[in-house]
């Protein structure tokens, strides 16, 4: 990793909801990560897994319990006046569903000129305008498309104009929130290609979120993997998509279909025992033990913690689990 100060740092992240009925639900559990300037880190995990809150901790969207976030050095939690307006700026987030993120009754342009004015009151329509057709070029729009209203465009057409707004103020941080999800099977190889594509142009770094290992295999630098409002594993995407260590890493792996026709006739998917616990309640010791094939006794009453281990490759891997760190050995 480059030894400059990482874009964004992430220390101790915890995040609880109060929710009628159920009491306090814990979101995150004392998450830490980094992400260099111009990787992209990809979040892993089942829905209810902490990837949303995070993305929306990280935009500021929701404050956090407790912990800390830095992007460029600014804390995110505090910032307040001129110092949040940068970071808004310095932070964009895409969303999950293109369609549900732009107002349907405004036409292209003028939504994506709506983010223009708000961030520069000093800008011209004209100057506007031209911005709109420059960021939809970017993203594979012709400028006509400004005129149309979201009701017109295709899914993968919606989400070009939706990172296409996200850029519209030169961010240098891109949090994808499950990007390619609500779009066909036919479209997200296309917005995959073009998010890394705008990555590499533009410098941009990046926290592409995704319950589809398969998926961020193909654009994440480093991929962490979490499991009821906690990190489990975080390495290098090769290591943790094609060898991961963690049992419920081990389970994500199993579920991609395999892409070699001879192959994929003997695959099938081997779904993990059990529901994911409730996160009003969380397991004590290590969350995953009730459904974990490997859990011995030390699992269902110790929280074991994301300590380094040795893969043999000189990359740094951290795994949360009992069993691998004293299989594997701790390099800690």
């Amino acid at each position: 990793m480059n030894a400059e100060r990482p874009m964004i740092e992430v220390r101790d992240l915890v995040k609880r909801y109060t929710v009628p009925g159920r009491g306090t639900v814990r979101a995150l559990a004392g998450v830490s990560f980094d992400v260099a300037r111009g990787e992209t880190l990809g979040l892993v995990g089942e829905s209810g897994c902490g990837k949303s809150t995070t993305a929306q901790l990280l935009v500021r969207l929701e404050r956090p319990t407790s912990g800390t976030i830095r992007i460029a050095g600014e804390d995110v939690a505090h910032a307040r006046g001129a110092r949040l307006r940068r970071l808004r700026r310095t932070v964009q987030l895409v969303f999950q569903d293109p369609y549900a993120s732009l107002n349907p009754r405004m036409r292209v342009g003028t939504a994506i000129e709506e983010v223009l004015a708000v961030h520069d009151a000093s800008t011209t329509a004209a100057s506007r305008r031209a911005r709109v057709a420059e960021l939809l070029g970017l993203v594979g729009l012709p400028a006509s498309t400004a005129d149309r209203l979201p009701g017109r465009l295709s899914g993968g057409q919606r989400q070009r104009v939706g990172i296409a707004r996200a850029l519209a103020v030169r961010p240098d941080v891109l949090v994808l929130d499950e990007p390619v999800s609500a779009l066909d099977v036919s479209v997200r190889a296309e917005v995959m290609n073009l998010v890394a594509r705008l990555r590499d142009e533009l410098g941009l770094t990046c926290v592409f979120i995704s319950h589809d290992l398969g998926m961020v295999r193909h654009i994440a630098d480093r991929i962490a993997v979490m499991y009821l409002g906690e990190i489990v594993e975080l390495g290098s995407w090769r290591t943790v998509s094609d060898e991961p260590l963690h049992p419920y890493a081990r389970a994500l792996q199993e579920a991609v279909p395999v892409a070699d026709p001879a192959a994929e006739a003997a695959w099938s998917a081997r779904p993990l025992a059990g529901e994911v616990p409730d996160a009003a309640h969380p397991p004590t010791g290590c969350t995953f033990h009730p459904r974990c094939p490997l859990a011995e006794d030390v699992c269902r009453t110790t929280a074991p913690p994301l300590l380094p281990v040795d893969t043999g490759d000189g990359e740094e891997h951290l795994v949360a689990c009992h069993v691998v760190a004293r299989t594997h050995g701790s390099s800690d």
